[in-house]
């Protein structure tokens, strides 16, 4: 089939990709003529495993190409994605000028028969204004179908190319058609292509986010409790997650959720809420929980150094906002950065992908190692923000050999207590 995907930011050229990956013709638009050039040449602009393979095979095999020219890509796709981004606005709610904008123009352009897909995360309605916008120019039949996408940062193009279900909202048989024919090649395990109205659909999305969400953060209260009472939220943690009802999955307490979906979903369906006179009370405490539970880790530092954190040396391991990507967008350790910064500390970092992303944002307020215990030497105090796989299994001699201070701050629960107290290293934790 042949597909335009317009927008090639994380979702767009993930999605883009895969598509290519299973036969077909793909062409991929971004108005950066740069970053167009850059992908034209092999170049991936972003980290994600496996993408990079993917995306050499498929430009190798002409089936994956890269454009600036909407009319062109109108002239290629029979399915038009948008994948374009929806960034939150001052109250919380989903800019969706992009969308929009991008919706008129197919208005002016589209000639013959087009399949319009949402692909963004967008507030429930969306469909319906992209409809309207496109109607306002266009002379030709169009349908328009909102299909969220369910993407893990770190495990994208295997949730792209085995899905657990696929969402098509569409009330045109000729669109769904279209849709499921597409899809096929993604479900033949038997997983679902769930079609259902476009609201629905839509709505889907931001209440899976938003559910995830709020179980996170109310193990996150559980473990912030846990240490008031002496209990041991791994103990509960395990004993919740073998009920069937509840599972093993999202359990794991820590310094809150960051990354470009949960928090900015969050806080759009709650501003959805709003707009219809709803009060969505359990998403009031998700926001105010995980904004608080970021920098849950401050109070512990500054009880160990007694207050006089002044001319402390911090070694922080991680910057992104969870392993396997180098996304820092609402990354905890930025939190914890600021606020050890405004305490006088003096701060050197370690991630494996987001320190340029970092640099972008920070400059030399904080300084760069070159790797995880480079980082330590002269430290105070060792603080673990993101749980990348390399910090699980330290050499924990060699961290005491760099570490001047022996206290590691674990804001992910990396390590078993016993043992790295039996390593003489004073390690504190998220609710144990």
């Amino acid at each position: 089939m042949k597909i335009a995907v317009i927008g090639t930011g994380y979702v767009g050229l993930v999605s883009g990709t895969c598509l290519a990956e299973t036969g077909n013709d793909v062409l991929c638009i971004d108005i950066d003529e740069n970053k167009v050039k850059r992908m034209q040449q092999g170049e991936v602009p972003i980290y994600e495993p496996h993408l990079d393979v993917l995306f050499e095979r498929n430009i190798k095999a002409k089936r994956l190409k890269f454009s600036t020219s909407l009319e062109e890509g109108l002239e290629h796709g029979d399915i038009i994605f948008l994948a374009l981004p929806t960034p939150e606005d001052e109250d919380g709610s989903a800019d969706l000028k992009y969308i929009l904008g991008v919706a008129d123009k197919i208005g002016i352009l589209i000639k013959d028969y087009k399949v319009i897909v949402d692909k963004s995360t967008v507030p429930v309605g969306t469909s319906d204004k992209v409809k309207a916008a496109i109607a306002k120019h266009a002379t030709v039949d169009f349908d328009v179908v909102s299909n969220p996408e369910f993407l893990r940062e770190g495990f994208a193009v295997d949730d792209f190319l085995k899905p657990e279900r696929i969402v098509v909202g569409a009330s045109s048989e000729r669109a769904i058609a279209l849709m499921e024919k597409l899809y096929k090649p993604y479900v033949r395990s038997g997983n679902p292509i769930l079609i259902m109205d476009e609201k629905s659909a839509e709505l889907t999305k931001y209440a899976s986010n938003a559910f995830l969400a709020a179980k996170i953060t109310f193990m996150n209260e559980i473990a912030n409790f846990c240490e008031k009472v002496g209990a041991d939220v791994d103990k509960v943690r395990i004993g919740m997650g073998t009920d069937s009802r509840i599972g093993k999955r999202f359990l794991f307490p820590g310094i809150g959720y960051g990354g470009s979906c949960f928090p900015k979903d969050v806080k759009a369906l709650h501003k959805s809420g709003q707009d219809h006179n709803y009060d969505f009370k359990i998403l009031d405490s998700v926001l105010t929980v995980n904004k608080q539970q970021k920098v849950v880790l401050i109070p512990k530092i500054e009880n160990y150094f007694k207050g006089d954190l002044k001319g402390k040396n911090i070694a922080i391991w991680g910057l992104a906002f969870k392993p396997e990507t180098d996304d820092i967008r609402e990354a905890p350790a930025l939190d914890v950065i600021h606020s050890l910064l405004n305490l006088g500390c003096h701060i050197k970092a370690f991630d494996p992908e987001a320190m340029d992303n970092v640099k972008r944002k920070l400059g030399d307020k904080i300084e760069y190692a070159n790797g995880m215990y480079d980082a330590l030497a002269e430290a105070d105090a060792l603080v673990i923000c993101t749980e990348w796989s390399i910090f699980r299994t330290p050499n924990f001699e060699r961290i005491k050999s760099n570490l001047k201070g022996h206290v590691i701050f674990d804001g992910r629960n990396l390590y078993d207590v016993k043992d790295v107290e039996n390593e003489n290293i004073t390690y504190i934790s998220i609710g144990r």
